[in-house]
């Protein structure tokens, strides 16, 4: 047996690499039961998406302040970064893509099926919605990283060195 140190196992983010990482498309999910549901619930299920992207904020931040060069420019450059990343990741691109698939769908079937029951209509729009969810993720991350290095990464200076790490 050698006394050397073993290599530390790469730190799990849990809010990127866990099933935590569900709770961020709980908007689209309320977004696909729009149809049938009251819109207190859509509502519901926005509020959770967002308690996921603050809680992924305030974990990235706290991780920059532990860092060795750590400051509070930085602290705050990285919990802009990670706010802004998840508001537009997770919540506001998928939700709102979700709700026009949706509710484009939900007319194009009366106009195409009038004499198909609304309510069966409005599950076949909830199933197609759903359906679509494991499709748009990678995309719209990839998006989002894309602009968000063209735009507001040019000005903070770039992917604070802990969010780099994580992504």
């Amino acid at each position: 047996m050698s006394d050397e140190p073993t290599p530390a196992a790469a730190e799990v983010d849990i809010y990127r690499d866990t099933p935590v990482r569900l709770l961020g498309y709980a908007n689209e999910v309320g977004e696909a039961f729009r149809a049938l549901v009251h819109v207190r619930w859509v509502k519901a299920s926005y509020g959770i998406a967002s308690a996921y992207v603050l809680a992924d904020t305030v974990d990235k931040a706290t991780k920059m302040s532990k860092e060795p060069d750590s400051d509070t420019g930085k602290v705050a450059v990285a919990a802009f970064d990670t706010l802004v990343w998840q508001a537009f990741a997770s919540v506001i691109v998928p939700g709102f893509l979700i709700n026009r698939i949706c509710a484009y769908s939900l007319i194009g079937l009366a106009r195409t099926m009038p004499g198909v029951a609304e309510t069966a209509r409005k599950w076949a729009v909830t199933g197609l919605g759903l359906g679509v969810i494991p499709f748009i993720v990678h995309p719209i991350d990839n998006m989002v990283h894309t602009v968000m290095d063209n735009t507001t990464r040019k000005v903070i200076g770039g992917v604070p060195s802990s969010a780099a790490k994580a992504e």
